[in-house]
C-alpha cells in the first residue's frame, strides 16, 4: 500500500499493515496518534518526532517506534517513509515511550517487500510467513542514543527547545540559571528532576542529536564542528563515536547504505 491514509485500513483484520509515503521537503504532520503502534522507517532523508516528553532524531535507514495513543507530530526533511502498522497484541514486547533503532540489512528488506503486500494478505504462504519473519527481526532491535528529553516545566522547556535548535558546547549551567533567575545548585537540581540527566549530560546528548540531523543533511564534518564550538573535528569525531558508536561520516548521505 502507498500513500494511503492508515485510518482507512486500520480495521482490516491483520496484525500488520504495512504502508509507504512520501512527503514534499519540510512537511510538518501535525500532532496525531494511531490506535495501533507503528514502526516508522525513513527510507530517504531525516525526520524528527517530537512528543510531550522529547525529541528524536530519525536518519536514513533508521526508524522509530511510536507506542499507540502517544501524540506525535513529525518533521519530514526529503523523506520516503515506510510505516508498519502494528496490532499492540502483535508486538507486546513494544517500548512504552518513543525510541530511534537501527534497521539491519534484512529488516529493510522485510519493509520493503511488505509495502507492495495487498491490504488483505493472504495470511498463509509466503505473505504470511513475510509478516511473521518480519515481528521476529522487530523484536531484535537495537535502540540508539538519539533521543532528547524536554523537560515539563515551561520556562526550561523553552529554554531546552532553544538550545536544541542551536546547541554549542560552550554554554554552561551559570548561564541558563541566570536566566532562570535562580542559583546554580538550584538549577542544577531542577534540571536533573526534569530531565533525569545531568546539565552536562544532556548537553552534549542535543549537540549528538543536532550533528546526526545536520550531517544527514549533507553538513560536512567539519562544519558541524565548529557549529557546536568545538575546537577542532576531531575534537567532535572522537565525542561524537563515543556517543553513537560509529563516525560521524557514517551519517552523511553519500556514504549511507
Amino acid at each position: 500500500m502507498r500513500n494511503v491514509p492508515v485510518d482507512a485500513v486500520d480495521r482490516i483484520d491483520r496484525a500488520v499493515l504495512a504502508i509507504g509515503t512520501d512527503y514534499p521537503p519540510r512537511h510538518l504532520l501535525a500532532a496525531h496518534r494511531h490506535r495501533r503502534a507503528q514502526v516508522l522507517y525513513a527510507a530517504s532523508g531525516v525526520m524528527r518526532v517530537d512528543t510531550t516528553h522529547g525529541t528524536w532524531t530519525v536518519p536514513t535507514h533508521r526508524a522509530v517506534l511510536i507506542p499507540p495513543g502517544v501524540d506525535h507530530e513529525v518533521l519530514m526533511e526529503g523523506v520516503s517513509t515506510r510505516s508498519l502498522y502494528l496490532e499492540p497484541t502483535a508486538a507486546p514486547w513494544f517500548p512504552s515511550r518513543c525510541r530511534v533503532v537501527d534497521v539491519s540489512p534484512l529488516l529493510r528488506e522485510l519493509i520493503l517487500a511488505a509495502v507492495d503486500l495487498p491490504p488483505e494478505y493472504n495470511l498463509r504462504g509466503r505473505d504470511g510467513s513475510l509478516i511473521d519473519l518480519l515481528l521476529y527481526e522487530l523484536a531484535t532491535l537495537t535502540p540508539l542514543p538519539f533521543e532528547l528529553t524536554l523537560p515539563v516545566r515551561a520556562d526550561l522547556r523553552a529554554l531546552c527547545e532553544e538550545f536544541g535548535s542551536a546547541p554549542t558546547i560552550r554554554s554552561t549551567p551559570q548561564d541558563w540559571a541566570r536566566r532562570l533567575r535562580v542559583s546554580s545548585r538550584t538549577f542544577n537540581r531542577l534540571f536533573r528532576a526534569e530531565t533525569g540527566s545531568t546539565f552536562q549530560r544532556w548537553r552534549q546528548r542535543a549537540c549528538v542529536v543536532h550533528a546526526i540531523h545536520a550531517l544527514a543533511l549533507g553538513d560536512s564534518v567539519t562544519a558541524v564542528a565548529a557549529d557546536l564550538g568545538y575546537d577542532t573535528p576531531a575534537a567532535f569525531s572522537v565525542m561524537f563515536q563515543r556517543e553513537t558508536g560509529t563516525p560521524p561520516s557514517a551519517f552523511h548521505p553519500t556514504r549511507t547504505t
